[in-house]
């Protein structure tokens, strides 16, 4: 019986981690928090937003980490289009749903 329910709570613990649509590349680890920014846009209807954030660090210092929270957990997407870890600058790609909103915080690590 012991089992079936560590069991349960696995599968579920592993189901809830495939649906989140959190964009983590890195690691946020003895690192330092450098940059963090709210997304947040309106929804129109039957249109998707997309959305571009820009991030570059004036001391050209290298990034370790990047977080990107679906605050609304919906079926939106974040994609980082150039730059990223290994690099100081960053572009991401925030993309929603049909009709729905935006809503990330996003979070950059050196």
């Amino acid at each position: 019986m012991k089992c079936v329910l560590v069991l349960s709570v696995f599968v579920l613990i592993a189901i809830s981690s495939c649906l989140a649509n959190d964009l983590i590349i890195g690691t946020s680890y003895n690192t330092r928090l450098v940059w963090q920014q709210k997304a947040d846009y309106m929804g129109f209807p039957f249109k998707k937003r997309v959305k571009e954030v820009f991030y570059s660090d004036p001391g050209q210092q290298i990034i370790k980490g990047i977080i990107a929270r679906d605050i609304d957990h919906s079926a939106g997407s974040a994609t980082v289009t150039a730059g990223g870890v290994g690099f100081s600058f960053v572009n991401i790609r925030l993309k929603s749903e049909r009709g729905s909103a935006l809503n990330y915080q996003i979070e950059i690590y050196v």
